[in-house]
């Protein structure tokens, strides 16, 4: 899979596999955050952002757990988004790295937000975080 452009649902199977890896106290809870994959993140979130299509690899939409209160109405579950073609882009760019390598990455970085994570956290996790 590392010299072809992986589907979108190939990416997702990647990150689900890093989820599937993350450290026994971290796992549940990360099981019960969605993930989900797009082409690109929508234009709304674009400009909301004030990025360009390419420059958004993935996206937590969500409340962090160290910010929930027992008071918040939800609004749909949390979701880690994560955008193929940012992501492929990266890849191409990089040159040096594997497509599991970077999804996992992205998953990660976006699973910090919803962790709250320290610095420490994600290297735990994430060999890239040095």
């Amino acid at each position: 899979m590392d010299h072809i452009a992986p589907s979108i649902d190939e990416i997702e199977e990647l990150a689900r596999e890093t989820v599937a890896n993350f450290p026994l106290p971290f796992r549940e809870r990360a099981l019960a955050v969605a993930i989900c994959v797009a082409e690109f993140a929508t234009d709304e979130i674009l400009e909301e952002m004030e990025l360009e299509p390419f420059d958004l690899t993935g996206l937590y939409d969500g409340i962090p757990l160290t910010e929930k209160s027992n008071w918040d109405v939800p609004r749909g579950p949390d979701t880690v988004w994560l955008f193929r073609r940012p992501i492929l882009d990266e890849w191409a760019e990089r040159g040096n790295v594997t497509i599991a390598e970077l999804v996992s990455h992205v998953t990660i970085h976006e699973f910090a937000h919803h962790f709250g994570w320290s610095d420490d956290d994600i290297a735990s996790i994430d060999q890239w975080w040095h």
